[in-house]
């Protein structure tokens, strides 16, 4: 299915502006967390939820805001390898032109002393950060794996006492020209599989691929403000290419730990309160957790439960933003339970007071029996 435009996800214009995006897409997050929703519908929130993440990522970022807009989805899509700047914006021109006949031709990526020379592949890891970290930022290493020379054979692939040969198929060109018909075609060479080289005994060691699997410890910075499902980009640290071609890169997926407190959404952070039944009623001060130490509240007299208190500033810093989000304290007024018959006592008596003074002590009381009148008759 097309993607949809990211516009349109967010409902808002193409002239909006980067706050108006920013509380759409707030809007929509809330709306369609997978928390606040369960059962059947649960898993369409879901997807409209990851849907509007994507829109707000491109739609927040000037750079890739403005490739969106002039080219739509291919201009900020890497699978879609258009888009602006000749040879060198968002993959080129003639990047493109040379992945389009690498796969038809064998997936090279050029030619090196005749012979095809393939770029390795990306390499992807997972890292699980707590939503402090990601707030803060950190230094992290991480083990990964690399591929050295071969001791043995010193990276010829070839048995001690051996040499390589040259293809006598394609006599050392790693490609063979196919005729059918009127058509010729130059292709991979099926012996030497476009290395130009053939290895008649293979080091025991490597198995002739020149390389030894390791292990290698990499130094990662965490930037302050990343949030769950970007990536971090280690140059050069993918796997190795065949015949001298470039290596390409590793990708960190970030990934944040479930809090226990705060939920995060952009660059804000929400927080369930509970507060007893008597303090939302005589009101009064109440101490609430931020990243950044404690805070105090002061609850009215007469606070319902799933009010809602912002306190700006004290969400996160995202890697984009030029100011931190802010922490909605969402009040969950608590029933009182296990009671001793004194306070039940006590109470009641309560109760029968509040009833006594007709619906003044209820807010909704009144307005949610007039409109329930109509299922009582």
């Amino acid at each position: 299915m097309a993607k949809r435009d990211f516009y349109e996800v967010l409902g808002v214009p193409k002239n909006a502006s980067d706050e108006e995006i920013k509380k759409a897409y707030r809007k929509l997050a809330m709306k369609h967390h997978p928390d606040r929703n369960q059962g059947d519908a649960a898993k369409a929130a879901e997807e409209r939820f990851k849907e509007a993440k994507e829109a707000y990522e491109m739609l927040s970022d000037p750079q890739k805001k403005a490739a969106y807009d002039q080219y739509g989805h291919a201009g900020v899509d890497p699978n879609m390898r258009g888009g602006p700047g000749g040879a060198e914006g968002f993959g080129g021109f003639g990047e493109s032109f040379g992945d389009i006949f690498g796969d038809i031709f064998g997936g090279a990526r050029g030619q090196r002393g005749g012979r095809q020379v393939y770029r390795g592949a990306d390499l992807s890891y997972a890292m699980e950060i707590t939503l402090e970290e990601a707030a803060a930022g950190k230094d992290s290493q991480i083990r990964i794996p690399s591929w050295d020379d071969c001791d043995t054979c010193k990276g010829t692939g070839a048995k001690p006492g051996t040499s390589v040969k040259t293809c006598h198929t394609c006599h050392g060109q790693g490609q063979v020209q196919m005729r059918q018909g009127f058509f010729s075609v130059q292709q991979t060479c099926p012996t030497c599989h476009g290395t130009g080289k053939i290895i008649p005994d293979p080091c025991t060691a490597c198995h002739g691929q020149g390389k030894i699997k390791k292990q290698k410890t990499l130094e990662i910075k965490i930037p302050a403000g990343i949030d769950d499902g970007q990536r971090i980009r280690s140059t050069g640290n993918g796997a190795p290419a065949q015949n001298g071609g470039p290596s390409r890169d590793l990708y960190i997926e970030v990934r944040l730990r479930k809090h226990d407190i705060f939920e995060r959404e952009g660059d804000d952070l929400h927080c369930q309160v509970p507060v007893s039944m008597t303090t939302a009623s005589l009101g009064g001060e109440i101490d609430v957790p931020t990243l950044q130490g404690k805070a105090t509240i002061d609850l009215p007299e007469g606070t319902q439960s799933g009010k809602t208190f912002r306190l700006r500033g004290k969400g996160i810093k995202g890697v984009r933003s030029s100011y931190p989000g802010d922490l909605y304290c969402h009040v969950a007024v608590e029933t009182p339970v296990k009671l001793t018959e004194y306070q039940r006592k006590l109470l009641k008596e309560l109760d029968d007071s509040f009833k006594s003074g007709g619906h003044k002590h209820s807010p909704n009381d009144q307005g949610w029996f007039e409109k329930a009148k109509s299922f009582f008759s």
